[in-house]
């Protein structure tokens, strides 16, 4: 495998924690097999994820091999790998299987999106370093990444933690109702995986109960941090969620146009150090 280099991003604060982080791709084999044991430490022994593994102790699939691994690491920690997320472009993935959102979704309205598309997935922050600062250092490699390959469209599978459709109900329908994907760009879940996003019915949404919960600030409060974030940004959510029940998660389709990002948001997102 080819490794290809990122410049590196330094923490934008003063925070002693935060200044001895910096964010780059993974260079080498060792710290691809950091970055696969911390996803491990979170998805299966904290999470409750129970696919089957390829390596001991470590979240291995055959899309590492060709996808960069984006990677936090902190210098006074022996260089310790605290944060990671998987990145594959279109570029890539067409010479190598397609991606890894198509065993859940169907990507045809993606495909037709010009120009380079870049799948995200397999996010994690080790539980130490769960805070404003790392979730930034995070975001900005990513921009940086965006920036450097001319990404045109972001997107990937954003999980809900559980399985439970009945409680995920309201925060479903508030997707739907507030963040549906244009018709252009609105990949859908496969067929025999689909879950309806808008299950409610129309005397549950009349309801007093109901329609606080799917008040935009009640229901966002409680959206996943990176979601949430990427929904701010002016990400869209795809039609249908599907259940993964080998990761504990309900997952949705994300997609985010880099055309379309919102005001301040975009801003502070695309803000790189210089």
């Amino acid at each position: 495998m080819v490794f290809r280099t990122l410049n590196a991003v330094t923490a934008p604060t003063t925070s002693p924690r935060a200044a001895r982080l910096e964010v780059r791709l993974a260079s080498d084999a060792h710290e691809i097999d950091a970055a696969q044991a911390l996803r491990y430490r979170v998805f299966h022994e904290e999470l409750g994820a129970t696919l089957a593994c390829q390596s001991p102790s470590r979240d291995v699939d055959d899309f590492d091999a060709v996808c960069d691994h984006l990677v936090i690491l902190d210098h006074e920690a022996r260089g310790a790998v605290v944060g990671t997320y998987r990145l594959l472009r279109r570029s890539v993935a067409d010479r190598h299987g397609g991606f890894y959102s198509a065993t859940e979704f169907d990507l045809a309205p993606l495909y037709s999106h010009p120009g380079e598309l870049l799948e995200l997935g397999r996010s994690c922050v080790d539980p130490a370093y769960r805070n404003g600062a790392t979730m930034q250092l995070l975001w900005q490699g990513v921009a940086a990444y965006v920036l450097r390959y001319g990404v045109t469209l972001m997107f990937g599978c954003a999980s809900l933690p559980g399985t439970n459709i009945d409680a995920l109900a309201p925060t479903l329908a508030y997707l739907h109702r507030h963040h549906l994907a244009p018709p252009a760009l609105r990949a859908r879940a496969l067929p025999d995986r689909r879950i309806a996003l808008d299950r409610l019915s129309a005397s549950e949404v009349s309801g007093d109960t109901v329609v606080m919960q799917l008040d935009a600030r009640t229901t966002v409060t409680g959206l996943p941090p990176l979601l949430k974030g990427y929904l701010r940004v002016g990400g869209h959510i795809g039609d249908g969620a599907v259940i993964d029940r080998s990761f504990n998660t309900t997952d949705v389709c994300l997609i985010v146009p880099m055309n379309q990002l919102s005001g301040k948001y975009a801003k502070h997102f695309l803000n790189l150090p210089r």
